[in-house]
């Protein structure tokens, strides 16, 4: 870590450390669950460019208990704060929160009384599949919003769900910062970076790209319709018999019904093993009327 980093484990040390970097300038937001790679640091790189040099960048390390349901991950989610403080550093980020839960829910998370109702996005896709979830997310990331009071936050595009609904947030609440969604970044291999890809073990891993390789097809097909984009997602995800599918669906850009023709999205979520990946990908549909869900 170098000595330009600030760390600010409670809200006075980040008030301290961000009334010593901002300096008037502009702040950018990068919120992380920490255990990162890549594709957060391609977030914190965003961010830099968002405020340039005379701005400050700041990063949020917490794993958010509000947005685990029962039986998930929360408990074994991967905590790697050295590494994580490193890779920070590395990316130019001025400002790390990294906070306890009693910090962010002072008196615990029964003690919450106060919530953000996501509202209907939240019910489909990965909100059908993980009822609570985008409260959750949503509730912390306006309490992180609160406390950091930036002028630009960064998310990134492979969690578009949560991305559609945190802009949705902001400007319904008249938050007051510009919610930037960054490009998914990928293994070589195709398959979107995440922090859970380091639960598969290697023959999951090896299946798992079976996820990008049916987005890619999905793109390539969609010059003919979305339903020729599905019917071509399908026939990847057939290839391997390790992807337990959960949804795959065509969406207009802003996850309402699907356009017949233009821009649209299509998201795929799967379970290899006990692990459970997301992915998306921009469509731009040709005219063919179609079905958009798909089993």
């Amino acid at each position: 870590m170098t000595p330009t980093l600030l760390r600010a484990d409670t809200r006075e040390e980040l008030h301290r450390a961000l009334a010593d970097r901002t300096a008037g300038g502009k702040v950018a937001f990068v919120p992380t669950m920490g255990a990162l790679h890549d594709g957060h640091v391609a977030l914190m790189r965003r961010a830099r460019a968002e405020v340039g040099d005379g701005g400050a960048v700041v990063a949020s390390i917490f794993v958010n208990p509000t947005q685990f349901g029962p039986g998930e991950d929360l408990d074994r989610y991967p905590r790697t704060l050295a590494a994580d403080l490193e890779a920070c550093a590395a990316a130019g980020v001025d400002v790390v929160f990294t906070p306890s839960v009693e910090e962010v829910y002072p008196g615990g998370v029964a003690a919450l009384a106060v919530t953000v109702a996501p509202g209907p996005l939240a019910d489909v896709l990965e909100g059908a599949a993980r009822p609570g979830h985008f409260a959750g997310v949503l509730t912390v990331v306006a309490k992180l919003f609160g406390l950091v009071r930036p002028d630009v936050a960064v998310f990134g595009e492979k969690d578009f769900q949560q991305l559609a609904l945190v802009r949705r947030m902001a400007a319904d609440l008249c938050l007051g910062v510009e919610v930037v969604g960054a490009e998914t970044v990928r293994e070589s291999d195709g398959l979107a970076m995440s922090s859970r890809n380091r639960y598969l073990d290697a023959d999951h891993r090896r299946e798992a790209v079976a996820l990008s390789l049916a987005l890619f097809a999905a793109r390539e097909a969609a010059d003919r319709g979305a339903g020729a984009a599905l019917d071509a997602a399908r026939a990847e995800l057939r290839k391997t018999k390790l992807v337990d599918l959960d949804y795959l669906e065509v969406t207009a850009p802003d996850l309402g019904p699907a356009p017949e023709s233009g821009p649209a999205r299509m998201l795929v979520a799967a379970r290899l093993g006990g692990t459970r990946l997301i992915d998306n990908i921009a469509l731009d549909l040709g005219a063919s009327p179609s079905s958009t869900t798909g089993e």
